[in-house]
């Protein structure tokens, strides 16, 4: 790490150090890349078993109405998100993205209804024009709080739910995308179960000071090893999820993005609150003709990975640029290298053949249906 760049920490920074990570800088936080294990073995742990990670650099954020009501609370993110917020009922969390007035994405969320208020999880990078976002735009009518003084921690793989099970035996009964308050150790806690790995999982927020004893405890069940931001990205890759920064921002469309499932009915054209959010013109306009690009998967031929903003082209011999990887790298559990990328819309047919310029080569990939691998969340 740059010891020049003063570094934030989370509540967890000392266990890291303890467990042998090697710490990285990542969105203005010192967090672990990896443990001693190293990257590959852990991908293949959590598909196996159960991983934990630090994610407590994200933001954590209430929105309450001040008229008290959660469904002015709904309504007022409306106005921000083309997303159904009025609609979701409590206890239950829906995926989402602020837009800007030209149809790009600001970032992408987590909306929860807690009953009274909503439960909004953003993206570390974002968090703070997130935060400045809202209050300008809601700050009348809303109370806008952020959570600066909680961990949150993401518990993912295919014995998430035993491992969870053992501090609190209520998991068995919640869903995808279910949320509930909860007791770990006496500490109350919110727990969704979800999470950003193609694996059924939980996401934990914990208050900052109990964060270290809840996470041993979770770390004592043989099943469960702390896991680090280099398998994070592997995982999600595999699951065809994308990355702020990467897959999509400002310049992407949550249609480009192939994101319309998270678009609901009634916001959509002749929907009962079609519009009405930040780019709705151009986004609805998407979703009625089609766009001219769009996000694809690819599989490059042989054994090197395509990186990131690797230049993608219709011929082998590089003379018709047409678009470019946006995340690229080798995956454990597809047992290959792994892309996503955007591509004009006759090319975006699984089975289409592109090239990659790789260090002056054009290597040939595949275009293929996301994900690579087949997700496991409890529906």
């Amino acid at each position: 790490m740059d010891e020049t760049i003063e570094l934030k920490k989370t509540p967890l920074y000392d266990l890291h150090l303890a467990l042998g990570a090697r710490m990285v800088p990542f969105a203005g936080y010192a967090m672990p890349v990896q443990y001693p294990a190293g990257v590959l073995k852990e991908h293949l742990h959590t598909r196996a078993k159960a991983g934990l990670f630090d994610v407590s650099h994200m933001g954590q954020v209430t929105i309450r109405a001040k008229s008290g009501s959660v469904e002015d609370a709904a309504l007022a993110l409306e106005s921000l998100v083309p997303v159904d917020i009025l609609g979701l009922k409590e206890g239950r969390q829906r995926y989402g993205f602020f837009t800007d007035d030209q149809g790009g994405i600001l970032d992408d969320l987590m909306i929860a209804n807690r009953g009274d208020h909503l439960f909004v999880v953003v993206n570390a990078g974002c968090k703070d024009a997130d935060f400045a976002h809202l209050q300008e735009h809601l700050g009348a009518t809303c109370q806008i709080t952020p959570l600066d003084d909680r961990a949150l921690v993401a518990l993912q793989g295919p014995r998430a739910a035993s491992v969870l099970a053992e501090l609190w035996a209520g998991v068995v009964d919640m869903k995808f995308m279910d949320v509930r308050e909860i007791e770990l150790h006496d500490v109350p806690c919110l727990v969704s179960r979800s999470g950003y790995s193609g694996e059924d999982g939980f996401e934990i927020s914990i208050p900052a000071d109990k964060a270290t004893m809840i996470v041993h405890a979770l770390l004592d069940h043989p099943d469960c090893e702390a896991i680090g931001l280099g398998a994070r990205d592997s995982l999600r890759l595999e699951a065809g999820l994308c990355l702020y920064g990467n897959d999509i921002d400002t310049s992407t469309t949550p249609i480009e993005a192939a994101l319309e499932w998270a678009i609901q009915k009634a916001r959509r054209p002749g929907g009962v609150r079609a519009g009405g959010f930040p780019g709705a013109a151009r986004i609805l306009d998407e979703i009625e003709d089609g766009v001219a690009r769009r996000r694809v998967g690819l599989r490059p031929d042989g054994k090197a990975p395509v990186r990131d903003h690797a230049a993608l082209f219709a011929d082998a011999e590089g003379t018709q640029r047409v678009g470019e990887v946006t995340s690229g790298g080798f995956g454990p559990s597809a047992e290959g290298p792994v892309a996503m990328g955007y591509l004009p819309a006759a090319l975006t047919d699984p089975g289409a053949r592109v090239f990659a310029e790789v260090r002056g080569k054009y290597l040939p990939l595949t275009v293929t249906a996301l994900p690579f691998v087949t997700p496991s969340y409890k529906r």
